[in-house]
């Protein structure tokens, strides 16, 4: 008797975690790689700092928007909503770039963190989240919810994060229910 109850409260704990495992959407997983590439604006908000650079490059802005309307076909994407989408990751770094330099600027001082290398470190993660972007978008827009602006909502409300990678998270998502 004692190991049928015992395998009962077993198969019962384990039923309890399988079900509590959300499976991601391809909203969450796109949410997820925009979340890390908002992470590295902060890197680079401390070369831009170190190096006393302006937030904004718009040559550099220029030649990624042409990258992504190139590999947009790669991913089956419409060039405009490719551009579109990525100025908006574009924009919410800089938002998160911006806010940090002013912060750094008022206390007189950037955080003693580690620096990682623009050429070696920061742009090759840069170059490979583009290509995750642009294929998490592609996954979103083939099954996007019929109520998508409630859905991405909700799905934004739900992320953990400072104020200010959340405000940048609103910023980068805020267009993806608008029409491919």
């Amino acid at each position: 008797m004692r190991s049928i109850t015992l395998t009962l409260l077993l198969a019962l704990s384990l039923s309890g975690c399988a079900s509590s495992t959300k499976t991601k959407t391809p909203l969450d997983i796109l949410l997820d790689i925009i979340e890390r590439r908002l992470a590295l604006a902060d890197g680079v908000a401390l070369l831009k700092w170190d190096q006393n650079l302006p937030v904004q490059d718009l040559p550099r802005e220029q030649q990624i928007l042409a990258q992504v309307r190139e590999a947009a076909a790669d991913h089956d994407l419409d060039e405009q909503r490719a551009a579109g989408f990525f100025a908006d990751q574009m924009e919410a770094g800089k938002l998160v770039q911006y806010a940090l330099l002013n912060r750094w600027e008022r206390e007189q001082q950037a955080p003693d963190t580690p620096r990682l290398d623009l050429k070696n470190a920061l742009r090759p993660q840069l170059d490979n989240l583009q290509h995750q972007l642009l294929a998490g978008l592609q996954r979103f827009d083939r099954q996007r919810p019929g109520d998508c602006k409630r859905v991405v909502a909700v799905a934004l409300a739900e992320r953990a994060g400072t104020a200010l990678h959340q405000l940048a998270l609103q910023r980068a998502a805020g267009r993806l229910c608008d029409s491919a």
